[in-house]
């Protein structure tokens, strides 16, 4: 019986299709090993893309990779390498990836305005774009890109410290469908900026404004009524012109809120917190408040009752706060959920109340109580507590932090 050559047999078609059912990685790579038909198949379906490359290499990859939907370029800030991506790069990426949707460039320092208007010019279907720590960009490029790109859903400018207001009106005006965007540490944003955003943005389900010292109340209040039935995650931290207002004002309109980082807003207090409990007592699962300094007991006894789904809970700082916070946790009727607790300088939590918050959380995986004068190891030795196996303690700083209230 004569031999069948299965490149003599399966068309182009029928190959593909065999290699749209591969679901790991590592197997459509393998597919590829087999000759160079196969490759030249893997390589037109491949989707997603992370690489080191100048712009010859780019070239050859933009032939080879025609229907690329994802490249990743980002440099971590430890392991940056000379000279980076470079606006040629961004001009061959505009040029050559024209199905691209997601374009990450985070710590590409080199990059300038330049190299965004070629992104504006040629990447159209882009959805999603990351320029974190691209110091040089200003408005001038990033407005080429809400021009260009009006399919934008996702947008992160963190670091980007010469972003002003005229983005958000650009962005307003251009990219009504944006769901996500980071401006962390964009200092030159203002609550007008946030005003003109949500004017034309209205579906934003994650804003992250931590460190933008020109947000305050009337920023904050217009996006919480704007966005009300989308916004999940909301970062403030170091916001220090943000008070009761924004929390009254999110109780209101969101109650889907999933994360708050509200750290360093020093004039927020008790009664706006309860509010924000109640309303968002299904939803709420991340809360970060510390150096909250007008917080107390009431507040955060309402949280961790209230709130059945909280997750994650920083009220660090908060020196006001005793044990009494954890008595009422028995009457609660249900298992807390609880895995990440900061406690950090809180002078007047002691052991008991850390044996009181363990009597009814089983799901604790991380606990911070560094600069707790009276909670020690040997002092929970002592007092017989038993943590979760999987749990970690923190009692001088020597564990690394989860990163869920960042």
């Amino acid at each position: 019986m004569a031999s069948i050559c299965i490149n003599d047999t399966l068309t182009d078609d029928e190959l593909g299709s065999i290699l749209s059912k591969l679901e790991n990685d590592k197997d459509k790579e393998i597919f590829g090993l087999v000759c160079k038909r196969w490759l030249g198949l893997q390589s037109k379906e491949r989707k997603r893309l992370a690489a080191r490359a100048g712009p010859h290499m780019l070239q050859k990859m933009a032939a080879r990779f025609s229907r690329l939907i994802e490249l990743d370029l980002s440099q971590s800030i430890s392991r940056s390498f000379y000279p980076g991506v470079t606006d040629s790069d961004l001009a061959v990426i505009a040029d050559g990836f024209r199905c691209l949707k997601v374009l990450n460039l985070q710590n590409c320092k080199g990059i300038t305005d330049k190299g965004m208007a070629s992104i504006g010019g040629g990447l159209s279907s882009l959805q999603s774009l990351n320029v974190c720590y691209c110091r040089k960009l200003t408005d001038k490029g990033l407005l080429a890109v809400a021009k260009g790109s009006q399919g934008l859903r996702s947008l992160h400018l963190d670091g980007c410290k010469f972003v002003t207001d005229e983005v958000l009106k650009a962005l307003s005006k251009n990219c009504p469908n944006l769901e996500e965007l980071g401006l962390q540490g964009c200092t030159s944003i203002t609550d007008c900026g946030l005003a003109d955003l949500v004017s034309g943005c209205r579906q934003i389900h994650f804003l992250d404004i931590n460190k933008c010292s020109n947000v305050g109340d009337s920023g904050v209040s217009t996006v919480s009524e704007a966005c009300s039935s989308f916004m999940k995650t909301l970062k403030l931290l170091d916001c220090f012109r943000v008070g009761n207002k924004s929390i009254l004002s999110l109780a209101r309109f969101c109650e889907n809120l999933e994360t708050l980082i509200i750290g360093g807003c020093r004039d927020i207090s008790d009664e706006s917190i309860k509010s924000l409990a109640v309303s968002c007592r299904s939803s709420l699962k991340n809360l970060r408040m510390d150096w909250c300094l007008n917080i107390s007991n009431s507040s955060i006894s309402c949280i961790l009752t209230e709130c059945r789904n909280l997750e994650a809970l920083d009220i660090g700082c908060c020196e006001e706060v005793t044990d009494a916070v954890f008595h009422g946790l028995g009457a609660m009727g249900t298992e807390m959920r609880l895995k990440v607790l900061k406690i950090s300088n809180c002078p007047k939590i002691t052991v008991a109340g850390i044996g009181m918050l363990l009597d009814n959380c089983n799901s604790l995986e991380y606990l911070d109580v560094r600069s707790c004068p009276h909670i020690t190891k040997s002092g929970c030795d002592v007092a017989g507590l038993q943590f979760p196996d999987f749990c970690k303690v923190n009692f001088t700083g020597s564990l690394n932090e989860p990163d869920v209230l960042l």
